[in-house]
């Protein structure tokens, strides 16, 4: 099985992108699932859905053509699949807080059920091996970023902390409830954690194998958006994810050059090629822009065909791996590629069993291999988009900055 992410900014056109690699992938006769991870799903309207008779589905696959199926999923489905005890419990601390019924049932998501119900059906798929290929229409790049840390974040809390929290609210549970209205989750809220937390069991390994997942950037020739799609191409390397190709879309073409439009193209013909400097040895394919919306299959296959051309989607344009490990002589090195990171937005610390790095806002626990357990960092070096860590010595402390 491939799995195929396309992210970017809002606006550059990721999910008719997504949806024209879907057409083109179900045309060399693989069996195609095109799912909407975007809470504002608009996957269905690029192929000019009905949206009256895709509500129907109830966020199940809808057959689109032959070979392909698309999914938008319905949280208020998966709330009722998946987070029974969890929603109750959250719906019933907010109608404690005075909200009403219908309020707090409405309100009573939080950030990551959406993200860990998409895993959830992923990891399904894989099993049942139900498709050859997964083409993920993603959320704008910080949504993105947020929903492959899902699986490291649930794997620490669960190890962490799940047990503790869990352990302490059974013994205070007694004690409190003759003198607090504010009520606490009962076992079955952590049983509802727990068989999430199994049924996700295995998916960070598929999501960082190159072989398997590939994340493509969808971008635009405009200076903001490269520069968020930079950001986005350092995160995904942070968190082990495999950049194979970066997509600049509508490119305007060049009979635009005796219109309106002359000063905007040129520009634009600057940022191409700073595109294909930036992310060299990653490929960028470029996308003009039509003279109509791309709308419903027909326009899609346009779209697909321009892209594509008659190749294969599904090919592995980078396979190499954001993080590697190596040791000699009881010395263990730790190689990250941070592409674009300065020298002033790394910072780095050992915590127990993980070297946690921070770029930015955002933070990774890379887990160590056990036989680097016990070493600390002594030198960090920020060298042509990859940080290299040398760890060494057993310490006498267990948190050491780097």
């Amino acid at each position: 099985m491939r799995i195929l992410f396309y992210t970017g900014k809002g606006g550059v056109g990721k999910t008719s992108i997504a949806a024209a690699t879907g057409l083109q992938c179900a045309s060399k006769g693989y069996n195609t699932l095109v799912m909407s991870l975007d809470p504002a799903h608009s996957l269905a309207d690029a192929f000019d859905l009905e949206r009256s008779l895709y509500d129907t589905a109830k966020g199940d696959p809808v057959a689109v053509a032959d070979n392909l199926w698309i999914q938008e999923i319905n949280i208020q489905q998966e709330l009722s699949k998946n987070w029974q005890e969890v929603h109750a419990y959250i719906s019933g601390l907010l109608n404690v807080s005075g909200l009403e019924d219908v309020v707090a049932e409405e309100v009573a998501i939080f950030p990551g059920m959406e993200e860990i119900s998409c895993l959830l059906h992923i990891n399904r798929y894989l099993k049942q091996k139900q498709f050859d290929v997964m083409i993920l229409d993603c959320a704008p790049t910080g949504e993105s970023v947020r929903f492959v840390s899902m699986p490291t974040t649930l794997e620490w809390y669960m190890k962490k902390i799940f047990r503790l929290q869990r352990n302490l609210i059974r013994t205070v549970r007694p004690i409190l409830r003759g003198v607090s209205s504010v009520p606490l989750p009962e076992d079955r809220y952590f049983q509802n954690l727990e068989s999430l937390f199994q049924k996700m069991e295995g998916i960070d390994r598929v999501l960082c194998n190159p072989e398997v997942t590939s994340v493509r950037l969808v971008t635009n020739p405009e200076k903001m958006v490269i520069k968020e799609t930079q950001r986005a191409f350092m995160y995904f390397a942070l968190y082990g994810l495999c950049v194979d190709l970066v997509i600049v879309n509508r490119i305007l073409p060049e009979d635009a050059d005796l219109s309106y439009f002359r000063k905007w193209r040129e520009k634009q013909q600057k940022y191409v090629e700073e595109i294909r400097e930036l992310f060299t040895p990653v490929p960028a394919l470029e996308v003009p822009a039509f003279e109509s919306e791309i709308l419903g299959k027909e326009g899609l296959d346009r779209l697909a065909k321009r892209l594509y051309d008659n190749n294969d989607p599904t090919n592995r344009f980078v396979r190499e791996r954001p993080i590697r490990f190596s040791k000699k002589d009881g010395r263990g090195t730790v190689i990250i590629r941070l592409p674009f990171a300065l020298k002033g937005e790394v910072d780095m610390v050992t915590t127990g069993d993980d070297l946690v790095v921070q770029v930015g806002n955002f933070r990774k626990h890379v887990t160590l291999p056990r036989t680097f357990v016990g070493l600390t960092p002594e030198r960090a070096v920020l060298r042509e988009g990859e940080l290299k860590v040398e760890m060494g010595g057993v310490g006498d402390e267990r948190d050491k900055r780097g």
